[in-house]
């Protein structure tokens, strides 16, 4: 998914969250169970976003399909270096539908896990109001 990877280059998190299903399942490292829905996952990305430094993608493997890719990228949390995998799964409508992420090396999926921590009032408090927002609409 092109535009997936071309907008979290660019920072675009609008565009990011326009590319997720209403009912993505996210999976994180650091959690152990999905997060599901639109607003919680753009929440959680956004977090990511905040937490780590200078991310770069550095390949890309798609599958026959053309529904499953997944996205290998190198980042920062504080000074350690971590490298991860973002799996991507599409709905027929092209939308995201499943995106798991995978890190390593232990030390650093620690300090994601307490960096994110770290944001984990925010996130919710995101969530919630892009919830109500929704409802209101």
């Amino acid at each position: 998914m092109r535009s997936f990877r071309a907008a979290v280059e660019a920072g675009d998190l609008a565009a990011v969250e326009e590319l997720l299903a209403d009912d993505v399942v996210f999976t994180s490292p650091v959690a152990f169970r999905p997060y599901r829905g639109r607003a919680v996952t753009a929440a959680v990305l956004r977090g990511v976003s905040r937490v780590f430094t200078d991310f770069r993608y550095v390949r890309e493997v798609t599958g026959a399909d053309g529904r499953d890719q997944v996205l290998v990228f190198t980042a920062k949390v504080g000074d350690k270096e971590i490298n991860g995998s973002d799996f991507l799964h599409l709905d027929e409508d092209g939308r995201i539908d499943d995106l798991m992420v995978m890190v390593r090396p232990l030390s650093a999926a620690r300090a994601l896990a307490e960096a994110m921590g770290a944001e984990f009032g925010r996130i919710s408090r995101e969530a919630a109001e892009a919830d109500a927002a929704a409802t209101d609409a």
